[in-house]
């Protein structure tokens, strides 16, 4: 999601909307994965920051609320910065991690959903590129330990690299596998991206999924991670999508390319105003990744976390705009 300082804005202020009061008609769902992202962590610029005052942890009671609701896997966005603080290579903040590491017990141990741990960085560290790929599989090793034994962890290698050399991001993407890998665990999925802010759109024509080919893990569990979101230029900063069928024409490409390389990929982002147009949008690409369900493993709606507020996509239990809205529309498809 391309929000830029929109992260350290954030309102905290409620809306006054009730929840759901009624839900369609379940089918059963033909994904293996759906949930949504669980924002916070990565909020604001300072470094390392306060807790509850530059960024906060997701609420355990919203993400009970959600399971509940059907949904069995939540992204958990974090700050590199925070978690390995000073140099790729060094060791991990026990403050701050000790937040990741509560959250991530809830998600899988108390709730038993999947935990997708995200370093949402776009491929940056502390404002710069990171090209560093030695480094960046040494984070990856510190950060993986802390989880190998998690069956119900899955690895995001990095949030939406963008403005890279294609060869640059599959080089990190392959080392963050090696890095997990090396730390012993070994049963879990592993999530990449790609380049272009890795939009499901641009993945064939960017170059960034033919990059991102060479991957090798030797457990064969790589999972190509997309975003796609349905306003006019992709960004996610609108309410308004473009049609009602926006959202399978975007994934057209993305769907072929992974039938033609026996693929598998998950939608780790993706929303829509909540208005009757995004609604038909929302539903309608739900229906062509369902038809397609033996290539595109599920989705993430983004996003939920404390301090939304009156934002647009917000799936904040109960006050969030989407949570009232856009839940009952896509109940049906998890």
């Amino acid at each position: 999601m391309r929000f830029g300082s929109l992260f350290v804005n954030a309102s905290t202020a409620a809306l006054a909307v009730a929840a759901p009061s009624s839900e369609k008609k379940k089918r059963v769902s033909k994904f293996q994965f759906f949930g949504v992202n669980e924002s916070g962590a990565e909020f604001g610029t300072a470094i390392p920051g306060t807790l509850n005052k530059d960024y906060t942890w997701p609420s355990t009671s919203a993400i009970s609320t959600l399971a509940g609701k059907g949904f069995n896997i939540f992204r958990v966005p974090f700050m590199m910065e925070r978690a390995v603080p000073t140099r790729l290579t060094g060791s991990i903040d026990s403050a701050y991690f000790a937040g990741l590491t509560t959250t991530v017990n809830y998600i899988t141990q108390t709730v038993g959903a999947y935990a997708v741990i995200d370093p949402h960085n776009y491929a940056r560290y502390y404002g710069n590129t990171i090209t560093d790929t030695a480094g960046f599989q040494a984070f990856w090793k510190t950060v993986a330990t802390q989880f190998a034994r998690n069956s119900k962890v899955i690895f995001d290698c990095n949030n939406e690299p963008h403005d890279m050399d294609n060869a640059a991001v599959a080089s990190l993407m392959q080392a963050c596998i090696n890095g997990v890998r090396s730390a012993g665990a070994t049963s879990q999925y592993i999530f990449v991206e790609g380049n272009s802010w890795s939009g499901a759109w641009t993945w064939v024509s960017s170059g960034t999924g033919p990059a991102l080919l060479k991957l090798t893990d030797p457990q064969d569990k790589i999972v190509y991670e997309m975003h796609q979101y349905l306003d006019s230029d992709g960004s996610g900063k609108s309410d308004q999508c473009v049609s009602a069928t926006v959202g399978r024409e975007r994934l057209a490409a993305a769907t072929v390319w992974l039938k033609a390389n026996k693929k598998k990929a998950i939608l780790g982002e993706f929303a829509g105003g909540s208005n009757k147009q995004c609604a038909r949008a929302v539903r309608d690409m739900l229906t062509y990744m369902g038809t397609n369900s033996d290539v595109w493993m599920g989705a993430l709606w983004w996003a939920a976390g404390p301090w939304w507020g009156t934002y647009i996509y917000s799936m904040e239990p109960s006050s969030g705009t989407a949570y009232s809205y856009m839940l009952p529309e896509i109940l049906p498809y998890i």
